[in-house]
């Protein structure tokens, strides 16, 4: 990038002054209070993402029989609000008040009230009384947390069950309209595309009482990305078309010595940044309705603890574009302190907030000789998409598609354009606004060559316009 001219930064936006974006984040295992919600709000509302997904903690909320303290999650919920977030509701996941098995995992994750009428009653009156309290605060509820995993009970050996779970979200969609008819039920939650749970989730009926299907996705690998949207997409339409589709978890760790999925890989902090990175971009041209990064926080993975062995739920992730340190609980302690991931979902939320359409745009590469390759332009590998904002300014976005766990790619690129106008180029990793010198930018007859521009193994951004503030 030496060979450009800086002009300019992108400006932050914060979530109040962003009105529509597909771009949100996660505030998972508050149910589990693994980190400070206080120290982690304003550092939230200030990445410019719109949407953040809660799970609402039945364990903690109901303590003693059939009274609800929602108090701490009001709390939640309010704080996100005012500071113009917009959150979605996980229902998840047992309580040992009625199911004995929730009393030894911490958290009691997984442990589906499913075994007895009596667990059955007790969870509809508890996501009864949630989605009453939250009319006009939450819409969106997601039905159970990756029920292709977190669906262990005694009976059943542990094994994940499509007909059981598409039959949960029945019952639970139930209890959720009677509370309030207007509100948004979210099913599948599924993260490995398994066609043969899917099916035989929607074949309990299921498609008729969900309004969106979620699905998470962790790879560095773009094929396998928009693939896994495909899928869902695909085994969606076989029941229920208008279904919706939400990317409910994506993400990277940023470290190569932590648990959750994916973590085995030598992952490195600018190595999460450009997953991040490609993901956000690449969700912004998907049919889904909005899509959800893992997470703000480092904290406990905290997925299969025994509550009488501390060190089992100890199994530290760090999926956070905020970074933190451990006390001796497991909890995320010391200052929340962003990293380049927080740097480049700001700077992607900033650019593509309040309306952008993904459009096909008249652009083509033509390699060129390059002194900077000593060689030829490159003109393979190239992932890029095209955007219109309602002003009538465009963008292009690309990168080149390696894997990034085993190298990293810097070289040049020459596209030429039928797009009108003056570009200038956006660093989607640290939004730095760039100005091509002369002799990157020729014009001619109606045409713009835009010769030996850098591609990065991370998302460039080419503006025509005002696309960018």
């Amino acid at each position: 990038m030496e060979r450009l001219i800086k002009i300019d930064s992108i400006r932050p936006k914060s979530a109040v002054e962003v009105k529509t974006s597909k771009l949100g984040i996660g505030f998972e295992k508050l149910d589990r209070a693994v980190f400070d919600p206080n120290k982690a709000y304003d550092k939230v509302a200030q990445l410019g993402v719109k949407w953040i997904r809660l799970q609402s903690g039945w364990a903690r909320t109901e303590k003693e029989k059939g009274i609800y303290d929602f108090a701490w999650l009001d709390d939640i919920v309010d704080n996100l609000i005012v500071r113009g977030l917009k959150p979605w509701m996980c229902l998840a996941y047992g309580n040992g008040i009625y199911t004995a098995e929730a009393n030894k995992i911490f958290g009691a994750v997984g442990c589906p009230p499913i075994e007895t009428e009596r667990e059955r009653c007790a969870w509809d009156r508890y996501v009864f009384a949630l989605t009453q309290r939250y009319i006009g605060r939450v819409e969106h509820f997601e039905v159970w947390n990756e029920p292709n995993w977190f669906w262990s009970h005694i009976a059943h050996e542990h094994q994940p069950n499509g007909t059981e779970y598409g039959e949960f979200v029945i019952r639970t969609s139930k209890a959720v309209k009677r509370a309030n008819p207007n509100a948004k039920v979210i099913g599948g939650v599924e993260s490995v595309g398994d066609i043969a749970f899917i099916n035989k989730a929607f074949q309990t009926g299921m498609g008729d009482y969900i309004d969106y299907f979620s699905y998470h996705i962790y790879t560095p690998i773009d094929k396998k990305y928009t693939d896994r949207q495909k899928l869902i997409r695909g085994m969606v339409n076989m029941y229920n078309p208008a279904i919706q589709i939400i990317q409910g978890e994506t993400g990277a760790p940023s470290r190569s010595d932590g648990n959750g999925e994916i973590s085995d890989g030598a992952w490195t902090p600018e190595k999460q940044a450009k997953v991040f990175a490609r993901h956000a971009v690449t969700d912004m041209t998907m049919p889904v309705a909005f899509s959800s990064y893992f997470s703000c926080m480092d904290m406990v993975e905290a997925l299969s603890g025994n509550v009488n062995d501390k060190k089992s739920y100890q199994d530290y992730g760090y999926f956070g574009v905020l970074g933190a340190v451990f006390d001796e609980n497991g909890f995320a302690s010391g200052t929340y302190t962003p990293k380049p991931s927080y740097k480049a979902l700001q700077t992607i939320a900033s650019v593509f907030a309040n309306g952008v359409e993904a459009m096909q745009l008249p652009v083509k590469v033509k390699p060129l000789e390059s002194k900077r390759n000593i060689g030829m332009d490159i003109s393979d590998n190239v992932m890029s998409f095209g955007f219109k904002k309602p002003n009538g300014s465009y963008g292009f976005a690309y990168w080149y598609e390696n894997n990034v766990m085993v190298s990293t790619f810097s070289a040049t690129i020459s596209f030429e354009t039928g797009i009108p106008g003056e570009p200038n180029l956006v660093d989607l990793l640290n939004g730095s606004v760039y100005k091509l010198p002369d002799n990157m930018v020729i014009y001619k007859d109606g045409v713009t060559v835009l010769k030996n521009i850098p591609i990065n193994d991370y998302p460039l951004l080419l503006t025509f316009g005002e696309f960018a503030d």
